[in-house]
């Protein structure tokens, strides 16, 4: 395989992964880490770290359509970051004295637990009786829809920045902007509504990820002939993926692929790596 060949590879991955990444919030990163350690012979560091900086582009190429549409809770994303920051600097620094099986095995682990939540998701409730902590913060807002500003309640506040924080070592982990459990926080424990959730996770992904790309950066696990293909793939899809979301009326598609993709690709990684392949 040539140079050629192997960047349209990863350039045409990349832009699926973003595509996917920005519809559900994802961040791109759970198919980059996949796509490189699994179907390339790319070390798995090296694939979590141009999937930091993938994640990083994903959020600057969809969070700007969502914040300038008024989906993305800005004021929830900034409190929210404060532990998925802690989280992901926690996560990197551990990140290189531990086995790559085992690395494979929890971020199997992790995507397939996201997608049982997702199916156990019940009818989105707007109307939740606000937490005290969240009217203090003021975190509850509004959204637009086609049939109208839509309010919603924020609740249990304490439980969604204690799993933030979880998210940022997962991040810090495995490179994957920890979007999945950004979701199912945000989703599941805060009862917030799911396009609002997904463009929040957006928001905040690319803050989560540069606190951990920099450690990667200072061990030398950032190359940038492989994450310049990754990068562009990634904005691309993530840009395409913004304008999708913006304009659809319904999300129970979205979660029926985020369940599909999640699934396969929590089955490779898991099998990869107790096979010792990554």
């Amino acid at each position: 395989m040539t140079v050629i060949e192997l960047t349209l590879i990863i350039l045409i991955g990349s832009f699926f992964a973003g595509l996917l990444g920005s519809l559900t919030g994802l961040g791109g990163g759970f198919i980059i880490v996949p796509l490189l350690a699994i179907a390339l012979p790319i070390d798995i560091h090296y694939a979590i770290g141009a999937s930091l900086v993938s994640v990083i582009a994903t959020s600057s190429g969809s969070a700007a359509a969502y914040v300038k549409e008024g989906i993305t809770n800005m004021r929830l994303g900034m409190f929210l970051e404060i532990a998925t920051t802690m989280g992901a600097l926690s996560g990197a620094i551990v990140a290189v004295f531990i086995s790559t099986h085992f690395i494979a095995v929890l971020f199997g682990v992790i995507l397939f637990f996201s997608a049982l939540m997702s199916l156990k998701k019940k009818p989105e409730i707007t109307n939740t009786q606000p937490s005290m902590l969240a009217k203090k913060l003021r975190l509850n807002s509004s959204y637009p829809t086609v049939k109208g500003e839509v309010h919603y309640n924020i609740t249990n506040v304490i439980g969604g920045f204690f799993m933030m924080l979880f998210a940022g070592v997962i991040s810090g982990l495995l490179g994957i902007g920890s979007g999945a459990l950004k979701v199912v926080a945000m989703d599941g424990i805060m009862r917030i509504p799911f396009k609002v959730s997904t463009t929040t996770s957006n928001f905040m992904i690319g803050v989560t990820a540069a606190a951990s790309a920099v450690v990667y950066l200072q061990r030398g696990y950032i190359d940038p002939g492989l994450s310049m293909p990754v990068v562009i793939g990634v904005l691309l899809g993530a840009f395409t993926g913004s304008k999708i979301l913006v304009r659809t009326k319904s999300t129970g598609w979205l979660r029926n692929i985020f369940v599909i993709v999640v699934s396969i690709l929590a089955i490779q990684m898991i099998y990869n790596g107790l096979t010792g392949k990554i």
